[in-house]
């Protein structure tokens, strides 16, 4: 029986709060959450969220309680960093962080960090942020210290937390901080320069502590998979697979495969490039020495999984130039699948497998770690959250189908997410925490949900958790580990 490593997820700005206790500096997300202009429901913010840095033993008490194997978190830079280079170092904040990985250790628990979480020190976007190729530099410097203080005890990092959510809605679209809305040639630039930073990371660790520390390194990468409207139709099926490779490729390939962006993203951006009149592609180039410091720079493959979409072929317009246009296709929802808390996030459990299939195929079948996956929830549904208990069942499932019968290396799998937090753009009306928070209670008193029993009985029993399906009237639960 293959035992998998079962833990669950959160990040700094989501759940600390401290938003600026003992010497912390401002984040970007700080910046934004303060605008009088806020669009989050009852303007909510990240200042108290769970009161996380508060409320240490809490939160060690919960992962204690659920047995989980990993507890994945993140680092916020400007707590460490408060103008976010290393001359403004705050030590309160690291012997923070130094008391969570050490209450985690001593409960067997294993500390698997995020370095970045989308909280860049507001001093940095001061300067231009991921936009400007120096950050590349100050990202390494940060990483570099935390490999060197915390690298003792931790031994699973991931550098970046969704590069593609910081390109297209940071920079893209403009919905998330630090809101630039430039979808033509933001996203793209800032993508290489995300790429190039993570490889820095990579090479740092490789050359200065790996040898001490033994510990792994890679980068979470968000996917969805991508089912063609029609399989029967090849340019239907070509249009999935472009959907795959604009989405995750756009990173995975360049880390995972030769150092180089997907050869249908190059085709469809210097295409359209060369159709409006550009003397070069809005995609930038990587020279080979770069391509030879990027390719293979991760040590396994880090997979956040929510949802699956339908994608069918269609020539979209040239002007205004878009990375979202450039792809040449349109993406549904899955229809028959049910509906969750976050419109265009379908329960679809299915296509997990498909995905984890395509990366197998797709990857050198690598092996891969499920470092999110989870569903919204309205936070009104307090402790009695069967739905969320059916999202588990069905998507592990899968998961174990991918990993037990089609012989893909699934070595973790992460839930998301410990507790109710700040849920972003949604502020707190959803949740996908396995306990809920008293928001409106100053001490934030957490309570385990009806998932949270379930996701007990699954580590326990190795995803076998037939007893407790039964006593929902849920069936069986897999029995194939």
């Amino acid at each position: 029986m293959t035992y998998l490593n079962w833990g669950v997820s959160s990040s700094a700005y989501q759940t600390e709060g401290g938003w600026n206790a003992d010497g912390k500096g401002a984040s970007i997300w700080d910046t934004f959450t303060h605008k009088p202009s806020s669009s989050i429901p009852d303007k909510a913010n990240g200042d108290v969220a769970c009161d996380s840095y508060h409320r240490l033993k809490e939160d060690l008490y919960m992962l204690r309680a659920l047995k989980v194997k990993s507890y994945r978190f993140s680092l916020s830079w400007s707590r460490i960093f408060p103008n976010g280079l290393r001359t403004s170092l705050n030590q309160k904040g690291v012997d923070y962080y130094n008391r969570l990985i050490d209450g985690l250790l001593a409960d067997n628990i294993t500390p698997m960090v995020t370095l970045y979480y989308w909280d860049l020190p507001q001093a940095l976007q001061n300067n231009g942020g991921w936009y400007n190729v120096g950050m590349i530099d100050i990202f390494n410097d940060f990483c570099d210290f935390c490999f060197a203080t915390f690298g003792d005890r931790v031994k699973f990092w991931m550098t970046f937390n969704q590069p593609y959510t910081i390109a297209w809605s940071g920079y893209g679209l403009g919905q998330i901080p630090p809101n630039v809305k430039n979808p033509g040639t933001a996203p793209f630039k800032v993508a290489h320069n995300l790429i190039k930073a993570h490889a820095k990371a990579y090479h740092t660790y490789d050359d200065k502590y790996r040898r001490s520390q033994g510990g792994l390194v890679s980068i979470a990468l968000n996917g969805d998979w991508f089912e063609p409207k029609d399989v029967n139709v090849p340019r239907e099926v070509v249009a999935a697979d472009r959907a795959l490779q604009f989405q995750l490729g756009w990173f995975a390939h360049p880390i995972f495969k030769n150092g180089d962006y997907p050869d249908a993203m190059k085709w469809q951006v210097g295409n359209k490039s060369e159709l409006q009149g550009l003397s070069e592609s809005r995609l930038p180039v990587f020279s080979d020495e770069e391509k030879r410091f990027i390719q293979g720079t991760a040590d396994m493959f880090c997979l956040n999984h929510y949802t699956t979409k339908i994608a069918s072929h269609a020539t979209l317009r040239l002007s205004p130039k878009s990375y979202e246009y450039d792809r040449d296709l349109t993406e549904d929802e899955e229809k028959d699948s049910p509906t969750t808390a976050i419109s265009n996030q379908r329960a679809v459990a299915w296509g997990l497998r498909r995905l984890l299939n395509w990366i197998k195929e797709e990857y050198g079948d690598p092996q891969i770690y499920i470092t999110e996956n989870g569903v919204a929830i309205d936070t009104k549904t307090t402790v009695d959250d069967t739905d969320r208990v059916f999202y588990f069942k069905t998507y592990i499932d899968e998961a174990l189908k991918a990993h037990s019968l089609d012989g893909v290396k699934v070595k973790g799998y992460i839930a998301s997410s410990l507790m109710d937090s700040f849920e972003w753009l949604n502020g707190y009306k959803v949740g996908f925490g396995l306990h809920h928070v008293e928001f409106t209670k100053p001490n934030r008193p957490r309570t385990p949900k009806r998932s949270a029993h379930y996701y007990y009985h699954v580590i326990k029993d190795n995803g076998w958790a037939h007893l407790y399906h039964h006593q929902l009237g849920l069936g069986r639960a897999s029995e194939l580990l």
